[in-house]
């Protein structure tokens, strides 16, 4: 559990340092701010799932040009994993969930491999975001497990 709430910490601060390399940018690409804020829907239709709730009200692919809203969603996605976790215990990690994809197709999976999925499609989309800013002549944001936790 450790391991987990760590790598939890690290989202949040990787998701702040992502929106600031974009803000700096000052990018007008419309797939990056998609990206963005992909990353914010996904955590909240899985946060939504582990909390025995439907997810089919979220749209993962939409345009914005609303970084603001965008980290308010960040903010409130950290704020209710926090709550999540500390009420999780390690036991219940291995149980399993029951919910549908975003297409209604259901599966059955357990928190951890949730929490895993949460953690790790995250830092890919911030990778591939972090590219796309180096290719644009801009600062990427330096979002790597192991600079999070030499802070």
């Amino acid at each position: 559990m450790k391991t987990i709430k760590s790598m939890l910490n690290h989202l949040y601060w990787a998701d702040g340092r992502i929106l600031d390399a974009l803000e700096a940018s000052d990018t007008k690409d419309k797939e990056l701010l998609k990206l963005v804020r992909h990353i914010a829907v996904a955590e909240r239709v899985w946060l939504s799932r582990l909390q025995g709730q439907g997810s089919a009200q979220y749209s993962l692919w939409e345009d914005t040009e609303e970084l603001a809203a965008i980290q308010q969603m960040f903010e409130e996605n950290a704020e209710q994993y926090r709550i999540y976790i500390e009420g999780l215990e390690e036991s219940e990690l291995d149980k399993m969930i029951d919910y549908a994809s975003q297409s209604g197709v259901p599966f059955r999976t357990s928190v951890r491999d949730i929490l895993l999925q949460v953690l790790l499609h995250g830092q890919y989309h911030r990778g591939q975001i972090n590219r796309a800013l180096r290719m644009d002549s801009a600062e990427p944001a330096p979002v790597d497990y192991i600079t999070f936790a030499r802070l």
